[in-house]
């Protein structure tokens, strides 16, 4: 499960992500009509930025490799009013 922190001020919020609604995401940004859909947004606000067409199976070992690897802080961020992020398999 992927855990986000986030604390901000005198409030902390932790957000739970499972892997099966991680899977499900990437099921969403790999389809090719998603796809379409965030460029044509990009484009309407005349960016020349392209969002690329991301591969299924270039995710699926990413994805089974997170599950491997439990307890590792991947972001652990402090800004200089307080505010902190941290988020750990």
């Amino acid at each position: 499960m992927l855990k986000v922190r986030i604390k901000v001020k005198d409030k902390k919020f932790s957000v739970p992500i499972p892997y099966p609604l991680l899977n499900m995401f990437s099921l969403i940004i790999t389809s090719k009509r998603v796809n379409r859909m965030i460029n044509t947004a990009i484009n309407k606000d005349g960016s020349k930025f392209t969002f690329p067409q991301i591969d299924r199976n270039d995710l699926k070992p990413l994805l089974q490799s997170l599950s491997k690897h439990k307890g590792i802080v991947l972001v652990n961020t402090k800004l200089v009013d307080g505010t902190e992020v941290e988020v750990r398999l």
